[in-house]
């Protein structure tokens, strides 16, 4: 069957199958007599893409009202069918034309500059484009979007490695008014690129740059001057990213919501006393493996995004302790996620501050406590008055105990716990062997 529905997307002529056999004739069936066009092409209109292709099979009249371009606003071909080719696509643009709006493409790596040329020119009202992991699209389709495609606002490059500057420079030509733009993993990109796209598209509200080792200082500083309604920022491993790039954030981006370092080793910080002073109303801050950061930068970011702050990541984050937890506790009553996997310094102490405070018996629905050695039940008793908590993280917390665990969630009966435990004697090896010693998970 999904060959059958692959030849109604890809081929606009196509006919009713030559081996259905009809009750009635199109002009005879009941529904068709009794609805109006217009009212049937509504309800088709809410159909997915897979069911239009079933009702383009069941007479003509359907076919040509499943297959009007009215009701090919929105296509996902991934979930559809994922080795679409070329003229899949270029038969998609020229049936839908103008009402396209929204295509997805994503791991679609067959597709070429050719196809998407025709369609940048077929389908000039595209809003939202997903090009994620098509592999072999070069520059050649970004110049076709902006060439064609003023009004697209959405737009996810990730993973095409063989973009350069100028994709970046051909959308700021000719596509002012994106806001969504996904870079990640494309590594040809630097700042020269972003300097550019940031002249052309002022209205970016969202950047993700995931990968993007030649994007640093420079390129973010541009970003931010030229974009300063920028909400969400993913610099996710940008490993030249200095303390510079947030400053430049927190001076011109005051309406940042959501920020990822996580990788970007040399932040200090100088970087969390930024981003308390100028982003308040950040929300999420995920900075793992910023090992530079200590008690001193989150107190002074708590004490100024005491109103926002919902979800931190904290893996990694080895220098810090349970001040840290402390100052989260009394300043920050919204927290729902906190992940402090592998922060080896925090102890049952700091949990208590947690567990005592607004955030954890209001809000907090996700705490990671991962490879944190001094942890012990103790903490777990802490936690018992979260009643919101919906999931805990025990992994390799050695000092946690099965009795602890069921003794918590006799509190929290529908918590989810996810823990490690070495068994009590270690098995024999096969054969005589070295003796190993294995740990069993459980999901509680």
């Amino acid at each position: 069957m999904m060959n059958n529905h692959h030849n109604h997307v890809g081929n606009h002529h196509s006919k009713t199958r030559s081996d259905v056999t009809h009750v009635y004739s199109d002009e005879e069936a009941p529904l068709n007599k009794k609805l109006p066009k217009e009212l049937l092409l509504r309800i088709f209109s809410f159909l997915d893409v897979v069911t239009l292709c079933r009702c383009a099979q069941v007479s003509r009249y359907w076919n040509l009202l499943a297959l009007d371009g009215s009701n090919w606003q929105r296509v996902d071909l991934f979930s559809f069918q994922r080795d679409v080719e070329g003229p899949v696509v270029e038969n998609i643009a020229k049936r839908c034309g103008g009402f396209l709006k929204s295509l997805s493409l994503r791991g679609c790596q067959s597709i070429t500059d050719a196809a998407l040329t025709t369609f940048a020119q077929q389908c000039r009202n595209i809003e939202k484009l997903s090009l994620t992991e098509c592999k072999k699209i070069t520059d050649i389709t970004s110049e076709s979007l902006g060439r064609y495609c003023f009004k697209l606002m959405y737009l996810d490059l990730s993973s095409c490695a063989l973009i350069t500057n100028n994709s970046l420079k051909s959308l700021s030509d000719g596509c002012p008014n994106l806001e969504y733009l996904n870079i990640s993993w494309c590594s040809r990109l630097n700042n020269d690129g972003v300097e550019a796209l940031a002249k052309g598209c002022k209205k970016l509200t969202s950047f993700l740059c995931k990968g993007c080792l030649q994007i640093s200082d420079g390129g973010i500083a541009h970003l931010a001057e030229n974009c300063p309604d920028l909400k969400t920022i993913n610099l996710h491993s940008c490993s030249q990213v200095t303390d510079e790039a947030v400053h430049s954030l927190s001076d011109h981006c005051h309406d940042l919501q959501f920020l990822c370092v996580s990788q970007c080793s040399q932040l200090t910080d100088a970087s969390l006393v930024a981003l308390g002073q100028g982003c308040r109303d950040l929300r999420t801050l995920e900075v793992a493996a910023c090992s530079q950061f200590t008690d001193h930068g989150f107190q002074a970011l708590a004490k100024q995004n005491s109103n926002s702050l919902q979800k931190m990541d904290l893996e990694d984050c080895v220098l810090i302790t349970d001040a840290t937890l402390g100052h989260l506790a009394l300043h920050c009553p919204k927290l729902t996620t906190l992940t402090l996997s592998h922060c080896e310094l925090i102890t049952d102490e700091g949990i208590r501050h947690l567990g005592g405070s607004p955030c954890a018996t209001e809000h907090l629905q996700v705490l990671e406590l991962d490879n944190c050695p001094l942890i012990t039940d103790a903490s777990l008793d802490h936690l018992m008055g979260c009643q919101g908590l919906e999931r805990i993280e025990l992994y390799d917390c050695q000092l946690i105990t099965r009795a602890g665990i069921r003794k918590l969630r006799m509190h929290l009966p529908n918590i989810r716990v996810h823990a490690y435990f070495a068994p009590v004697t270690p098995p024999a090896s096969v054969g005589g062997g070295r003796q190993r010693y294995c740990r069993c998970c459980i999901i509680l």
